[in-house]
This record gives C-alpha cells, sequence and structure tokens, in this order.
C-alpha cells in the first residue's frame, strides 16, 4: 500500500547557521560595542543575555530574521518571555519546536477523515502515518493538508509505492 509521513522538522544545521550569522552581526553592531550580550545554541534552543530589556529585544528581533532568511517557519520558533532581573540584566531563549505534539497529531488525523478520502491516518510518534490503495488519494490529502493552516510547519517525507 502507497504510505507517506507528515512530519514537522527543523533542519538544526541552518539554525546553526543563523545564529552563527547573528553572533557575526553582534559583533559589528555600534550599539552593542561594549555591552555584555551573547547568543549562544544549545541544541534546539537559542539563549540571548544582554545588559538590559532594550538590548534582548534588539538581540530576539536579530536572530529571529536571520532564522526566517534561513527558509525556517516561524510556527517553529518559540519565543520565551524574556526574564529581566532586578538589577537590569536580561536572559531569553528562543527554542526550536521538533515533531508533531499529540494534540496537533489528532487534529491532523481528524482533518484527513473529514475529507472523506479512502485513506487511513494513524499518529506514530511524533509523526503522521498516512496510508491508502491509491496514490493519487495520497497525492490530494498532501494537497488539502498544505492548504489548511496548523499549528505547525509541516512537511511530507518517505512517499512510497
Amino acid at each position: 500500500m502507497p504510505t507517506f509521513d507528515i512530519v514537522s522538522k527543523v533542519d538544526l544545521m541552518e539554525v546553526q547557521n543563523a545564529v552563527n550569522q547573528a553572533q557575526k552581526e553582534l559583533a559589528n553592531r555600534f550599539d552593542f560595542k561594549g555591552a555584555n550580550a551573547e547568543i549562544t545554541l544549545d541544541k534546539a534552543e537559542i539563549k540571548l543575555k544582554a545588559n538590559d530589556q532594550f538590548k534582548i529585544q534588539a538581540l530576539a528581533e536579530m536572530v529571529v530574521a536571520r532564522v526566517s532568511k534561513r527558509g525556517i517557519s516561524m510556527k517553529s520558533v518559540d519565543r520565551g518571555e524574556p526574564d529581566i532581573s532586578p538589577l537590569g540584566h536580561a536572559r531569553q531563549t528562543i527554542k526550536i519546536k521538533q515533531g508533531i505534539e499529540g494534540a496537533v497529531g489528532k487534529q491532523i488525523t481528524s482533518f484527513i477523515r473529514d475529507t472523506k478520502l479512502k485513506v487511513t491516518a494513524s499518529i506514530q510518534g511524533d509523526e503522521v502515518r498516512v496510508s491508502g490503495k491509491s496514490k493519487d488519494d495520497l497525492q490530494e490529502v498532501i494537497a488539502a493538508v498544505q492548504g489548511h493552516d496548523f499549528p505547525v510547519a509541516l512537511s511530507f517525507v518517505n512517499f512510497r509505492d
């Protein structure tokens, strides 16, 4: 039976490249000269540190702009609230979401069932597998899912005959 998987994955090399570009911009920007600001990448989290709230906002905007230019969907980026200490130091964590959560997986499978096509959709871990008797039905499912707005960025992999 023909099958394919619906996944939500981000290429972490692209995230690393975006962080490297933001670090280079941070080193060259005049408004950050002499400021104690840094951008670090830890697995799927980008950690920002700065002296005050305005600099942390500028860092976050710089990183998000670089991430979006690298082709990463903003649905996969979760900007946390900045933590500002009484002394004025600020920190913020930007998380890169990987995988499809259970609630979103149920939403996708119910949407596929509502299309009334002769396919079955099942949640397998952090991805959704769709199988059917006809390739044409699967292609219609792909088109329908692409046309609908889900809270995560979706891609389609492992299309097998």
